[in-house]
């Protein structure tokens, strides 16, 4: 298991007190963060305006050293053994960034390989058997520069598994590809873990793709943890409800405004919209109330030609936490 417990990570900068002067400012960027990974799963990362995901990920993977707390991989002290939990972690990046392009594919894995320690026959079988996985077999002899955007991206899932690590960190690991490469991409992270047995941490501004693979995600602000669970959990602690939308004709004005005081004690807000064959009642609620509505519609003979329901996502959460942190720092 990856767990950070009590992490820390305070950056010193100097701060203008005039033209010839200036102050040491302390900036904490990560303030007392505990997190675990466990082998086999999938955990997201997200943030709330400049959270600290950054700086995060760069200490869990050795790249910068923690002002306090303790990162262990397996039993071992990544700030005390850095180079020993180097071999049993490794990064892939979205966008085409940590892949030279001059190289070809084969060429660049031996390259990173070589980082590691490998050569010799292990590293050729150990390329091969990437090559494979990621479908790039037939281009491994071929410049990156001339690959597609999703190419290189399953390159830099090759490149992320060259030294077999037993822990992955993903930022923004579909960004800019198109849907369906998007989500052939998203069916190999998740065999990385369900089939390899491999632990992920994984970052991505696409909440739909976290909420699809996450089984657990903390999110932070500031530095800080605000909320960690599972994405279903989330939703329902922060964005719990529906919202309801139904198309109906021959509303008569006193039943609009019945229906209306009837939502009052749910906590549910009703929009009118008008359409060209009637209007749309659009009900957002705390909870699930379609069939109160419908009850009520039916008890004044309205019968809805069209209906939908809508269950919040965890984007919806999101956004309401960062309403909230936002409200708190402001009254603060």
């Amino acid at each position: 298991m990856l767990t950070a417990i009590n992490l820390r990570k305070v950056f010193v900068t100097k701060e203008k007190k005039g033209p010839w002067r200036s102050r040491k400012k302390e900036v904490v960027a990560v303030n007392t963060l505990d997190l675990a990974i466990r082998p086999g799963e999938i955990v997201g990362l997200l943030g709330i305006n400049g959270a600290g995901k950054t700086t995060t990920i760069k200490m869990l993977s050795t790249l910068l050293v923690p002002t306090a707390g303790s990162i262990m991989v397996d039993g071992t002290d990544a700030v005390k053994e850095p180079m020993k939990v180097k071999k049993r972690i490794n990064m892939i990046a979205g966008g085409e960034r940590m892949l030279y392009w001059r190289l070809t594919a084969r060429e660049n894995l031996a390259y990173f390989g070589s980082l590691y320690g490998l050569s010799g026959k292990a590293l050729t079988e150990r390329i091969h058997r990437l090559l494979q996985a990621v479908e790039l077999e037939a281009a491994a002899d071929t410049p990156v520069e001339q690959y597609s955007k999703g190419m290189k991206q399953r390159l830099q899932i090759a490149r992320g598994l060259i030294n077999n690590p037993s822990y992955l960190f993903l930022d923004e690991p579909t960004l800019g590809l198109d849907a369906p490469i998007a989500k052939h991409l998203r069916e190999h992270i998740r065999n990385l873990a369900v089939k390899e047995g491999k632990g992920i941490l994984l970052t991505s501004h696409y909440l739909t793709e976290v909420e699809a693979l996450c089984e657990r995600v903390y999110i932070i602000d500031q530095g800080e943890l605000v909320l960690h669970d599972s994405p279903e959990r989330i939703i329902q602690k922060v964005a719990a409800g529906e919202i309801l939308s139904l198309w109906v004709s021959g509303l008569l004005p006193a039943t609009q405004e019945h229906l209306r005081q009837m939502l009052v004690p749910l906590e549910a807000s009703l929009t009118i919209l008008e359409q060209s064959d009637g209007v749309e009642l659009r009900i957002q609620s705390k909870g699930e109330i379609t069939a109160q509505v419908l009850k009520f519609l039916f008890e004044h003979g309205v019968i809805p030609h069209r209906l939908e329901v809508e269950k919040p996502k965890l984007e919806d959460a999101i956004l309401k936490l960062a309403g909230r942190e936002e409200k708190g720092r402001k009254k603060a």
